[in-house]
């Protein structure tokens, strides 16, 4: 018997781009359908994150016309992973799968078909990963590059060249309903969840329409959030540096005896505003990194909601 899928497309801004998405998946489904793949309850759920635009107007318009898409709004802006949590939170009773992608035709859509497939044979989690990055800048590649080696590094548990294009079983999303975490990073999160797992890969494309909802501003906020949600490594560095510079310092001491009996204890002026700038500079970084992370607990120790749905479009 074939599976329930339901789609969930988080929504920001994008009214120039989901007349085209619509279509898409519509076709997407009907194929699908005609393969036996998935079953007649099958649906799409947009999430309006507060968009500004007029996304949720045409989100409506879609619902009217046909109830195989269905909308959900978010009260206000919550942010992409936010978004992408409140569809699955909402429809994994009634799906047997969800794919989470992005509204702006970016990850392939028949890339579908293959995770279908893994999840038929077994597969709780199917991964969306990129072949390359040959349509990104040179920019955009490497610090994505340098970034996903981070937080391999740090010792996060990620797959790399995924976002958050993929395939999750009902009981995986029902186990990523118990991590409680309000500092949201879904591709450290979802891999903590286990279950068989796979990768499919695929290539990703130009935008369709519209403009990026993550500028460099945004891209940075998330990275560090990402780092500082899944590690502690970067405040066991500072420890590490304190000791380091700890025995610096003796040996300095050690110096400066040696110098004094010697009869040489002159000191010069350049060295020793280097020293009280580095050390300087050490401290606030290290405050801020001790701060960043006590913020993260304040924010968890309220326990505020994560999202809050204003209206939810469904079948009648």
């Amino acid at each position: 018997m074939a599976k329930t899928l339901y789609m969930v497309v988080p929504c920001y801004n994008e009214e120039a781009v989901l007349a085209e998405t619509t279509k898409r998946l519509k076709d997407k489904y009907i194929s699908l359908l005609k393969e036996g793949l998935i079953s007649i309850k099958s649906k799409v759920v947009y999430v309006n994150d507060g968009s500004k635009d007029r996304t949720w107007e045409i989100i409506t318009n879609i619902h009217k016309e046909d109830k195989m898409f269905r909308g959900i709004c978010l009260s206000r802006n919550r942010g992409h992973q936010n978004a992408v949590l409140a569809g699955l939170m909402t429809v994994k009773d009634e799906a047997d799968m969800v794919i989470t992608m992005d509204a702006d035709l970016q990850d392939d859509i028949d890339a579908i078909d293959e995770m279908v497939k893994q999840f038929n044979n077994g597969y709780d989690i199917v991964y969306g990963v990129r072949n390359s990055r040959k349509t990104d800048t040179f920019f955009k590649r490497f610090t994505a590059q340098t970034y996903y080696k981070l937080l391999l590094t740090l010792g996060v548990d990620i797959v790399y060249n995924h976002a958050d294009f993929r395939l999750m079983s009902k009981r995986a999303i029902n186990e990523m309903e118990n991590f409680k975490e309000v500092n949201l990073f879904l591709r450290g999160i979802v891999p903590m969840v286990g279950f068989p797992s796979t990768n499919v890969y695929y290539e990703r494309h130009e935008r369709f329409a519209g403009e990026s909802k993550y500028p460099l501003k945004k891209m940075l906020h998330f990275a560090f959030d990402g780092v500082t949600s899944l590690s502690i490594k970067p405040i066991r560095f500072i420890t590490m540096l304190g000791l380091i510079i700890f025995m610096l310092s003796l040996g300095m001491l050690i110096y400066s005896i040696v110098i004094h009996f010697v009869g040489d204890s002159a000191w010069g002026w350049s060295s020793l505003m280097t020293s009280v700038w580095a050390l300087g500079g050490l401290q606030l970084l290290a405050i801020g990194i001790i701060g960043e992370y006590i913020g993260k607990i304040y924010l968890e120790s309220k326990a505020r909601p994560r999202f809050i749905i204003q209206e939810y479009l469904k079948d009648e």
